[in-house]
């Protein structure tokens, strides 16, 4: 189940323009005449991946969970994004030992945590999966090459071709030159798949594979949502009245949104929805600036400024309807703290009300509320929102004029990081 709710919003229907604008953009995205068209490969990625591919990932999967006690996923940005999103949504709270471990690095420049990371390696049997398109970007190049230095000292180099996974170029590139005089097993990034598109290639699979997460339910739920959201179909395509509504609301002041959820497990998947909009959207002086916040726990800090700050704001809540494990709140004979009134009463059922209740006090203060619910948080369902918004923010993009799938702004803070490290050429 995936259903949105737009009868919150205090703003009328978009004006049909908007209608119109929306099915435009996605008549471009689908014929690829939209700019940005040479990475629109994602489109079809549920239904056209590489099989032979995803083979591959699935065997090496098991062979890192067989020989090593955790996987080092070494990207930044969209290399590694999606993946912890998915994994922090599926993983529990509390993990047992038994599972393997999948740490993130390469994506900041902290020495501590380098420098504590390789510290915490040297008694561990791990193994690598370096991402990179170019291999050359900073953050994941400074952070392999001390892993690369830590592996030389604890395997053999016959050894580390069972432990050191590549994805990057098919053809070309510092990680695929690499890989290929080392003999490391190496997977592809799509070169029609920009990274923050890249979660459902092995970009995202292999690390999710070596999780335990079913990839295989992951891209039914994509490609379940390729269907729903590729017809050209208004009434009846829930991404394009999505894209539709955001821009309706970016036309009348409304430049901020606030991705919140109720439910932590989706805290990293609302990291990776704000770089996903955030770099498709903020071009020419022009998008919607996209925040997350988890509820109820931020309506005790950034919740007062949403119900009485300024009016640039709304809201896209997700809601689980059934979450995995519940409690009942049991009456107390001395009821100190006063909550008898809730016995018999889930705690899943008190947060609801308290989305219910926000909702509405937040909608009384003319801050609008989009609700997305979906049934329970399972692979299909994460597979189903990743297209969802993949598929809404190129249209969203599309209808405010840029291109959905460059980046140009983020090119200059490492021109100017390169010229005070003085690198050749800056």
């Amino acid at each position: 189940m995936f259903k949105i709710d737009f009868s919150n919003i205090a703003t009328q229907h978009p004006m049909d323009q908007l209608k119109n604008e929306s099915l435009d953009a996605l008549e471009k995205l689908l014929n690829k005449s939209c700019e940005g068209s040479e990475f629109t490969g994602w489109v079809d990625l549920p239904e056209n991946y590489d099989r032979e591919e995803f083979d591959r990932i699935k065997k090496a999967a098991e062979k890192i969970r067989k020989n090593s006690e955790c996987l080092v996923v070494i990207g930044i940005g969209g290399s590694y994004m999606g993946a912890k999103a998915v994994d922090y949504a599926m993983s529990d709270y509390f993990s047992s030992e038994k599972e393997i471990e999948i740490i993130y690095a390469g994506y900041q420049l902290s020495s501590t945590y380098m420098a504590q990371l390789l510290k915490y390696l040297e008694d561990k049997d791990f193994s690598v999966n370096v991402i990179s398109k170019s291999g050359t970007t900073t953050e994941p190049a400074i952070c392999f090459r001390f892993i690369k230095e830590l592996m030389d000292k604890k395997y053999s180099p016959e050894e580390q071709k069972d432990r050191i996974f590549v994805t990057t170029d098919k053809e070309k590139g510092a990680l695929k030159e690499l890989s290929n005089s080392n003999g490391f097993e190496s997977f592809i990034v799509p070169d029609d798949v920009g990274g923050r598109f890249s979660v459902l290639t092995a970009v995202g699979l292999l690390p999710l594979a070596v999780k335990g997460i079913n990839i295989d339910d992951l891209m039914l739920g994509a490609s379940e949502a390729r269907n729903d959201l590729t017809k050209k179909d208004y009434e009846d395509n829930l991404a394009l009245q999505y894209a539709s509504f955001r821009n309706y609301m970016y036309r009348n002041g409304k430049d901020i949104e606030i991705l919140v959820n109720y439910e932590m497990r989706l805290k990293y998947f609302a990291e990776w929805f704000k770089q996903l909009f955030a770099e498709s959207e903020g071009k020419d002086n022009k998008g919607i600036f996209p925040i997350s916040c988890n509820f109820t726990t931020d309506l005790h800090s950034v919740g007062q400024m949403i119900q009485d700050g300024q009016k640039n704001v709304f809201e896209t809540v997700i809601s689980i309807e059934n979450p995995q494990e519940d409690l009942v709140v049991k009456e107390e004979k001395e009821n100190l703290d006063n909550l008898n009134y809730l016995a018999g009463k889930s705690v899943d059922y008190v947060n609801k009300m308290a989305m219910k209740g926000t909702i509405t006090a937040h909608v009384s203060g003319n801050v609008d509320n989009i609700l997305i619910t979906i049934d329970e948080i399972n692979e299909k369902t994460l597979g189903y929102m990743i297209y969802f918004f993949e598929i809404s923010v190129a249209v969203s993009a599309l209808i405010l004029g840029v291109n959905p799938f460059n980046q140009p702004g983020v090119e200059e803070y490492k021109k100017q990081m390169f010229r005070l490290l003085e690198k050749p050429g800056y």
